[in-house]
């Protein structure tokens, strides 16, 4: 169901933004587009963060590297060909064996790797991690909005574009507040469900009392309308359960993955719903038994690769096409292993960009190595680029937001980083 409660709060939020918002929330404005959207016909952005630091080296293993087997030991992944060994990208990287349904992808150009790819940040902390991809700041600057969140405030009510974000989760994310609508949906196991005689009261209150709460609250009743029937899109097919994947993984153990990538299909798909999404997966701290290919790590890869195939099911055909889903993840781990066969907080990671609206078959990399002398303070991946040119490639080119917007209101403080091109097919 959906959680009237986020949204409430996330009124109570924005009014809160609108009344302090100065002179550098406004001039977003005189930058954006008053046409519609550009870049593809109809095009959605879903965001997935994956919080606790991922390992990137497993993911998108370099199994050609002549140092890898070296460094990473006994969590090294088998080359393709080998037992248990990974499906190759090119002759440096494979992915991880659990994830064949994004090496599908990848066959079928539409999935982009991003490899020793970094934010800013350049200590070990999660949260000053995350807050530093989410806020998209480029110092230690405590911005209290997201990137995203800030996109979707420009963007112009055209069309068929819907102004509104979503969020799936216990909360929003903090790449998904700000001054812009957000509707949020929490997976039922989160739920405390409400009395139709109490929803209807509350109804009645707000109607002559707050108008903006009754809006809020009638857009909750919506994503539960929704959420709850499949009906409520007609002619929705129901997203395909992924077929049992190598090494004994099956997605129906997955349900925390697809649940919230079911949702994001069921709400984004139909011609008036939102466009711009935004979830969370926790889980990636892997200090001990990593579990590269069978074990802890493994298993959440092949979450993970369960939850893009329900999105892709779910989408459709039509919607997929001008679809880009954004992987992102705080920090990276070590490129030593540790004591305990894991990995701790290390600097450089791997991205993701997936979907029909992606230019890929690739992996876009400038690849450091992994000789001890290529190592970042002797233990990490070297960071070699900055995410926030891939996010402002895609901003550009897929929801048509201009450079000058993106190096000030977007990502503030980042004018030396330029945008990437031809990332979007």
């Amino acid at each position: 169901m959906a959680d009237t409660h986020s949204c409430l709060e996330n009124l109570d939020l924005n009014r809160r933004r609108l009344l302090r918002g100065g002179a550098a929330s406004l001039a977003l404005w005189s930058f954006m587009p008053r046409a519609a959207i550009a870049g593809t016909r109809d095009p959605r952005l879903l965001t997935m963060v994956l919080r606790g630091g991922l390992d990137g080296l497993s993911l998108a293993a370099p199994v050609g590297d002549p140092d890898y087997v070296r460094l990473r030991q006994l969590i090294a992944m088998p080359r393709p060909g080998e037992a248990g060994g990974g499906l190759a990208l090119n002759d440096l990287f494979a992915f991880n064996p659990n994830m064949p349904f994004l090496h599908g992808l990848y066959q079928k150009k539409q999935a982009l790797v991003v490899h020793a790819v970094h934010t800013p940040y350049r200590e070990r902390s999660h949260f000053d991690g995350q807050d530093m991809l989410e806020n998209g700041g480029a110092d230690g600057t405590k911005l209290r909005d997201g990137w995203l969140n800030r996109a979707l405030a420009g963007l112009p009510a055209a069309g068929k574009i819907s102004p509104k974000g979503l969020s799936l989760g216990p909360v929003v994310p903090l790449v998904m507040r700000g001054q812009a609508e957000v509707l949020s949906w929490i997976p039922k196991v989160y739920n405390l469900p409400l009395r139709e005689s109490t929803v209807g009261r509350l109804m009645e209150l707000y109607v002559h009392t707050d108008p903006r709460l009754a809006q809020a609250l009638t857009n909750g009743l919506e994503m539960v309308r929704v959420s709850d029937a499949s009906a409520a899109i007609p002619g929705a097919p129901v997203p395909a359960v992924p077929q049992p994947q190598p090494g004994g993984l099956n997605a129906n153990r997955f349900r925390e993955f697809t649940e919230a990538a079911e949702m994001a299909a069921k709400f984004m798909k139909p011609h008036d719903g939102p466009r711009i999404g935004a979830l969370s997966y926790n889980g990636w701290d892997t200090h001990a038994n990593e579990g590269v290919v069978q074990g802890a790590l493994g298993n959440r890869l092949g979450g993970l690769d369960a939850a893009l195939q329900t999105l892709h099911d779910g989408l459709g055909p039509e919607a997929w096409k001008d679809t880009v889903v954004i992987v992102v993840t705080e920090f990276g781990r070590t490129a030593r292993v540790n004591g305990t066969a894991g990995t701790d907080h290390g600097t450089a990671t791997t991205a993701l960009f997936v979907g029909g609206a992606v230019k890929g078959g690739r992996v876009h990399a400038d690849w450091p190595g992994l000789a001890d002398a290529n190592l970042y303070e002797n233990r990490d991946l070297k960071p070699t680029t900055d995410l926030r040119a891939m996010l402002k490639g895609v901003l550009r080119d897929h929801l048509g937001i201009p450079d000058g917007a993106l190096a000030t209101a977007i990502f503030p403080g980042s004018g030396s980083v330029k945008g990437v091109d031809g990332l979007i097919a």
